[in-house]
């Protein structure tokens, strides 16, 4: 989480409301890792997801042919505010699934190019919110200036591109109160984006326990058994294992019913470049079978939680061996050791992250069409391209949960 907060009323937004000031000035820069270390907040750099994560995806990406980009603020003092930017081509029915998804699928394969749009992005692709790196003393009137140059110089970006259409992806509700505003007042239109699980640890296995549900306690503790026929390593150097761990990456993708794109591919070096450049702060959880490497965990460590980046599994062996029950404790167990008292496991596959406990976070896309036109009709259609209105898992929640309201 950021740390930084201010009250939604210190920015209610009117045109005319933002006045530039000559010493602040926001510019297109070639990555956060461009920035000068020096000049990154402390709020920043003990984000799990901050800048120095933000620096090692740009490195990773830019081993694939992918120019890193950012927008900063600076001013006489140096670095108000940055936030990465990504660029993509983006299609429409990337939030569909199911037959819907499957459908639009086979209209694109017949005609190339229908549902696509070229996308500039503020976040990342790779991170569960939109993070934005805010030097830790700024002041409320200088927030409100500095986001309003940070919003002006992506849409001069997109202009420049010829980029369709921008997007503010996964917005933190802290965030939300900050930028909100802003956005609305110039013409982005606000979308549900999935939800960020989070889970409270507890002080022990056994309290942990205690909040889920008795059906549930007695199925984790009977996968637990599993435990005894797998050697758990706790490693920060991959090195030898990177083929590997990109191995079971790609066979988690394949059997996931969930297909979104290009949000969900990840440069090559990756895993090594988040490794070295995050050192201790990322945590790599195998767990061996035998000689074999059935599952790993990329965990980052931030100064509240730990976010569980992603998971890696062989099957069938993963579910003979019950290793997402059996990771998903040792991760609670990590958390503990090291004083965490939340554990984030990102977006999607919701279904069995609420069960064991997590609470969903919201999150929110802002967007908008270049063209003014068309951006009202992006605005008239936005419901129906919210993330989470197609996720099934969500579905389902909202559909017992109104089911059990009517009880």
């Amino acid at each position: 989480m950021s740390g930084f907060r201010l009250s939604p009323d210190a920015l209610r937004v009117q045109e005319g409301d933002i006045v530039a000031g000559p010493a602040m000035q926001g510019d297109i820069v070639a990555g956060l890792s461009s920035l000068d270390p020096a000049s990154w907040p402390a709020t920043s750099c003990g984000n799990a997801e901050g800048i120095h994560y933000h620096a090692a995806c740009e490195v990773s990406a830019s081993a694939d042919g992918t120019a890193p980009l950012a927008v900063a603020v600076t001013d006489a003092r140096g670095l108000a505010m940055a936030a990465p930017l990504f660029s993509l081509t983006y299609r429409l029915d990337t939030p569909f699934q199911g037959s819907l998804g499957a459908w639009t699928g086979r209209l694109v394969d017949q005609f190339p190019g229908l549902l696509a749009l070229g996308l500039l992005g503020v976040g990342s692709p790779m991170a569960d919110h939109c993070h934005f790196v805010r030097r830790d003393w700024l002041s409320a009137s200088e927030a409100t200036t500095a986001h309003a140059l940070l919003i002006d110089a992506v849409e001069r970006e997109a202009r420049r591109r010829k980029a369709a259409v921008i997007v503010f992806k996964d917005v933190a509700p802290d965030d939300e109160m900050l930028v909100g505003n802003l956005l609305a007042a110039k013409g982005f239109t606000r979308l549900a984006s999935l939800p960020v699980a989070v889970a409270d640890v507890g002080d022990n296995e056994d309290a942990y326990l205690a909040r889920l549900s008795n059906a549930t306690r007695k199925d984790i503790r009977r996968k637990l058994k599993s435990r005894d026929g797998i050697r758990i390593e706790r490693r920060n150097d991959i090195a030898g294992l990177e083929d590997q761990i990109a191995a079971l990456y790609r066979s988690t993708q394949e059997n996931s019913k969930l297909r979104y794109g290009d949000f969900e591919e990840l440069p090559r070096g990756y895993f090594t470049e988040v490794a070295q450049r995050l050192g201790k702060d990322a945590v790599f959880q195998l767990y061996w079978v035998g000689e074999k490497l059935a599952a790993f965990n990329l965990l980052l460590v931030g100064a509240d939680r730990v976010v569980d980046k992603f998971l890696g599994m062989s099957y069938p062996l993963a579910r003979e061996h019950n290793l997402y029950v059996v990771s998903w404790m040792e991760n609670l167990r990590f958390c503990r050791e090291i004083g965490r008292p939340l554990l984030q496991t990102g977006q999607t596959a919701y279904a069995s992250k609420l069960r064991m406990g997590s609470r969903l976070v919201p999150s929110a896309v802002y967007a908008k069409h270049t063209n003014g036109l068309l951006n009202r009709g992006l605005a008239a259609i936005a419901p129906w391209l919210a993330l989470d209105r197609w996720d099934p898992d969500l579905r389902q929640a909202r559909a017992s949960s109104k089911a059990g309201g009517e009880q």
